[in-house]
């Protein structure tokens, strides 16, 4: 989501060519540069006057706020629906994120104008269903406008809506109107005063010097965004400190004004809303901020730019996993450089070994091979409620999904089920579709290039394992393919004994300290906190600096290659001061399928094939297992989501009601009739609390055993892990029930991992979910209309 921070006069053409597209019906997808003017088409075209209300979607809260006091100042009629607050829903324009309004477009229900903003969400593993599902559900007298600056095939965005029956214009254009030039640290001759230490902040001193600021700077994490804010005005002199007042003052907190004073911040989801929205953000667009260092997992929600953009590192933390940074990603962050109307350039400043302007890249959006559960058993009981077939109501939405080959459900398969094509209707089946009553079982290549049907999967070491790489089998190792599933490191590869090329990752575990003639080395800061948290997070006499090198071979290496799965070392080298270990895969055990020959195979090339014989669902879940289910509808009737003939029961349609898992585990709880439901309405807090309240959790809660025993610890991608909800927390409803009775407490639970922005947001996203309940559809059952009651209480 970008902001305007200068109004546009006089639209570009390609901004005339989007509104002329909607004022004469059609639809619009918008492929333009973050920064290029894309939010003005939809301000334009409502000051021409509305036809019709209008709902603007944008990925997070932040971004909703931002926009409803934007277009409020401008004296517009707005309203905001964003799951914790819904506010003036009747105006003419409600700025929204998308996931609120499933309900209405279920129902076959649209307003005149849909804007999907970031609509490259399609993509996101989590929430991509949602952006899928409720644009294929979009009513045809609802025009959509999609807008985006990171997706790299539009064209084939446009033309799935096309074969949806949708008449669509796509829009687009490459023109940035503050170019971007990339700049290396090293080119930078300004002299920095010898007073400034550390790699980022003497850098940025340079760059400051040099005229580049502000500057915007992304870390991996919370606590590296506020160390190099510390350091960053420990180094630099406060020559003209910003007077704060008292409220910004309290506001902001000891640690956060001091930095704030010296025209520095951090700026990470530890904070809470107002200090980031109210305080942080309008500092930065007014450019009263030198420095801003924001953490990487929040680069999609910041809503201002500056002239400078600087990439610190290449990975970052997204819940309780570390991933590297996506190329669109970079991209997006990219695109904060510069200022319409205050630069005639943004800067990207770059560092050896940091990500640089030609690794951003858009993202080719494609969808997952996840489908929407809860929405699709929605339509199948809104079918059985109209006398309608649930299971060639689920096939037709399927259908119109985007996707380059049929989305297989698996529906047909249930034995009850009445007859139906899994094509969609008025379709003809594609080449491999099943016949009817028929059921599909995976095949996969064989090293002697054969197909054969798939067996279960077993764990074999890589070393004894083939890949089929380029449209050959080779020694797995010998590909880069296994590797890219380890997120650690960086790859790298070997010649071995016979010129063949291995693969392999190598890290980074310590730096040769510069001032210390006797090699003295400092482990490298993701060993140190990884060996924390592998220690309990107790520092011990884990400690950063005076390591030797007889030291790391004999205490971190052993460590290292169990944490990394069983790896061995192959060598320790030197670069460029650093002491790398390359790690060789060979021993690591992964699953493999076997083909006849007895040879393992990583992930093999796969097909489906109907097969005409009678086929029983498996209802066992495994305890403690990963799901059997080799479709949804399998997974549907293990979850006791729906019965033989595809119709859904009282569990499933309470999961329905829901997104993701949360409708699993409410439904769980209402069958216990011994558990009070005023309990259950506080342990609901623990839902989508997150993974950093594990650690304040003292004992499980109620709802969390009985999800564990229904689902029988069960795993079901994207629905459950182990038998939870994937974003559960115990421990939340502990932790918020003792600060409402004492709000002096929340300093106790503030720690390094658990901030005042965390326990905000856990409130919110309580409050949302008992909004969402109280605004779910009634259903005649007594526990769940005790709920409803209880939540709006």
């Amino acid at each position: 989501m970008e902001a305007l921070e200068t109004r546009l006069k006089i639209p570009d053409l390609w901004q005339q060519q989007a509104i002329r597209a909607l004022k004469n019906g059609s639809d619009a997808v918008v492929d333009a540069p973050t920064g290029a003017g894309k939010t003005y088409i939809f301000e334009l075209f409502v000051e021409q006057g509305l036809r019709g209300k209008a709902i603007y979607t944008v990925p997070t809260r932040a971004l909703a706020n931002d926009k409803l006091v934007e277009w409020r100042a401008r004296g517009w009629n707005v309203g905001i629906c964003t799951g914790d607050v819904a506010e003036n829903l009747d105006a003419p324009v409600v700025v929204a994120t998308l996931e609120t309004q499933k309900g209405r477009f279920l129902r076959g229900k649209g307003p005149a104008y849909l804007v999907i903003d970031e609509y490259q969400m399609l993509a996101d593993d989590v929430r991509g269903v949602n952006y899928e599902l409720i644009t294929a559900l979009t009513p045809p007298d609802t025009q959509l406008l999609l807008l985006s600056g990171s997706v790299a095939n539009p064209e084939e965005v446009a033309s799935w809506l096309r074969n949806i029956g949708r008449e669509v214009e796509l829009i687009r254009t490459d023109h940035r109107p503050v170019p971007l030039d990339e700049i290396f640290f090293d080119a930078i001759r300004e002299r920095v005063p010898d007073s400034v230490h550390g790699f980022w902040p003497r850098r940025i001193a340079r760059a400051l010097m040099a005229g580049m600021g502000p500057i915007l700077a992304f870390a991996p994490r919370r606590k590296a965004s506020e160390s190099l804010a510390r350091a960053l005005s420990s180094a630099f002199p406060t020559d003209n400190p910003i007077v704060l007042t008292a409220e910004q003052k309290r506001l902001a907190g000891k640690k956060l004004a001091s930095l704030l004073k010296n025209r520095i911040a951090f700026h990470h989801s530890g904070l809470n809303y107002r200090q980031r929205a109210g305080l942080i953000e309008p500092l930065a667009k007014a450019g009263q901020l030198r420095v801003v260092v924001a953490t990487t997992g929040l680069a999609a929600g910041i809503n201002f730019s500056t002239r400078s953009v600087i990439v610190t590192d290449r990975d970052y933390r997204a819940g309780d996993v570390y991933r590297q940074v996506r190329p669109d990603e970079i991209l997006q962050m990219f695109g904060r450089a510069g200022r319409r109307g205050l630069d005639e350039k943004g800067y990207i400043l770059v560092a050896h070994g940091k990500p640089r302007l030609n690794e951003a890249k858009p993202l080719k959006v494609k969808r997952s091979n996840k489908v929407e559960w809860p929405a699709l058993i929605a339509v199948m009981q809104g079918a059985v409620e109209n006398g309608g077939n649930p299971v060639q109501a689920a096939l037709n939405l399927s259908g119109r999904l985007f996707s380059e080959q049929r989305v297989s459900l698996g529906l047909s398969k249930l034995p009850g089920a009445k007859t139906c094509d899994e094509s969609p209707a008025n379709d003809a089946p594609g080449p491999g579709t099943a016949t009817r009553g028929a059921r599909l079982v995976i095949e996969i290549l064989t090293s002697r290039g054969l197909w054969e049907r798939k067996r279960s999967p077993v764990k074999v070491p890589l070393g004894e394992m083939l890949c089929h790489y380029r449209g050959k089998w080779k020694p797995a190792l010998a590909t880069p393919r296994p590797l890219e599933f380890f997120r650690f490191g960086s790859m790298c590869k070997w010649a071995t004994n016979d010129d063949s090329a291995r693969y392999g990752r190598k890290v980074p575990l310590a730096t040769i300290a510069p001032q210390d003639d006797d090699g003295e080395l400092v482990i490298t800061r993701w060993l140190h906190r990884t060996l924390r948290q592998s220690n309990g997070g107790n520092t011990g006499n884990i400690r950063r600096k005076g390591w030797s090198l007889e030291n790391l071979e004999s205490n971190v290496i052993p460590w290292l290659t169990q944490w990394s799965g069983g790896t061995r070392l192959r060598t320790l080298l030197e670069e460029n001061g650093t002491i790398m270990a390359e790690l060789d895969f060979d021993r690591v055990p992964v699953f493999a399928c076997l083909d006849s020959e007895g040879q393992a195979l990583f992930d093999p090339p796969k097909r489906e094939r109907p097969v005409n014989d009678h086929f029983a669902f498996r209802t066992a879940m495994g305890r403690g297992q990963e799901s059997t289910a080799t479709t949804p509808a399998e997974a549907w009737v293990q979850l006791g989501l729906i019965d033989e003939r595809g119709r859904p029961t009282r569990r499933g349609i309470v999961f329905s009601f829901f997104n993701h898992g949360e409708g699993l585990a409410v439904a769980a709880a209402l069958e216990d009739e011994t558990y009070d439901i005023e309990e259950l309405a506080m342990d609901l807090a623990n839902i989508r609390a997150g993974h950093r309240f594990g650690e304040l959790d003292s004992s499980s809660s109620r709802l969390g055993s009985i999800c564990r025993m229904t689902y029988q610890g069960a795993t079901y991608r994207g629905y459950l892990e182990k038998g939870l909800p994937t974003d559960y927390g115990d421990g939340a409803t502990q932790v918020l029930a003792e600060v409402a009775t004492d709000p002096a407490a929340r300093a106790r639970f503030t720690r390094e991992n658990f901030r005042q922005g965390d326990l905000e947001r856990a409130g919110l996203e309580w409050r949302s979910l008992l909004l969402h309940i109280i605004h779910a559809p009634n259903f005649d059952w007594h526990r769940w209309n005790a709920l409803q009651a209880t939540a709006h209480r």
